[in-house]
């Protein structure tokens, strides 16, 4: 049995995609360059050439990457390959909104929780998501704080380094995370207790999110932080 939610101390968080929509910010960067250039695309197909280009072995630090990225797929959807389109989207990262359900779920959660980011994305990049979210963390490790990306076991160290040196352990922290692959499976390998928000539960596929060899059936799971945040609520009444 898992333990209950108001036995935990702290609840880390995978950002992008679980409280910031960035297959939203994506999709509309993209659509942006295409209607200037009188071109049509498919939101879902570029999703999809998104995370085919995305997880490639010359992959660099996110959103950095995505100038590669966009120079790399653009071709494929008919949109002009000149890198400042790259730099576009790339930069787009900086205006990209949370979730509806977000900022207050994490509000609410932050009278009760240690919140702590735990965030592929680059600590430029992160700055802009937390201000964004309304500066809830207690703490964040970015990949420029770790070296590494997730599902590296070697970034959850990082996190694990941090909770030991305030006298806990990965026992009180419950892993909150929409990507199966970066987040769910890793978390129950290392012995996490984790929370699945299935962001994309009314979609079909993986989106902009690699697809993981196999299922991780979670400790626990919504559809939505504000799901979250009102267990949390009733649990703890």
């Amino acid at each position: 049995m898992h333990k209950s939610l108001p036995e935990f101390k702290y609840m880390t968080f995978d950002v992008v995609g679980t409280l910031i929509d960035f297959e939203g910010g994506l999709k509309d960067c993209l659509a942006g360059i295409a209607a200037e250039t009188s071109v049509a695309i498919d939101g879902e197909e570029a999703l999809g050439l998104y995370r085919a280009a995305r997880y490639s072995k010359d992959a660099d630090l996110f959103p950095d990457d995505l100038v590669r990225v966009y120079l790399q797929i653009a071709p494929k959807l008919g949109l002009p390959t000149e890198r400042k389109y790259g730099e576009r989207l790339r930069d787009s990262a900086g205006n990209w909104r949370a979730f509806a359900d977000s900022a207050e779920a994490l509000a609410r959660l932050a009278k009760n929780y240690r919140l702590v980011a735990t965030t592929n994305a680059r600590r430029w990049a992160f700055d802009l998501f937390a201000k964004e979210l309304g500066n809830p963390f207690y703490a964040a490790f970015t990949a420029d704080d770790t070296g590494t990306e997730k599902p590296d076991p070697a970034f959850f160290q990082k996190v694990f380094d941090f909770i030991g040196s305030e006298g806990d352990s990965k026992d009180d922290v419950l892993h909150v995370a929409q990507s199966q692959y970066h987040d769910i499976g890793i978390s129950r390998k290392l012995g996490l207790t984790n929370c699945w928000i299935e962001r994309r539960h009314a979609q079909k596929g993986y989106g902009g999110t690699i697809e993981p060899a196999e299922f991780t059936e979670p400790d626990y799971h919504f559809t939505s932080m504000a799901g979250l945040a009102d267990a949390v609520a009733v649990a703890r009444s």
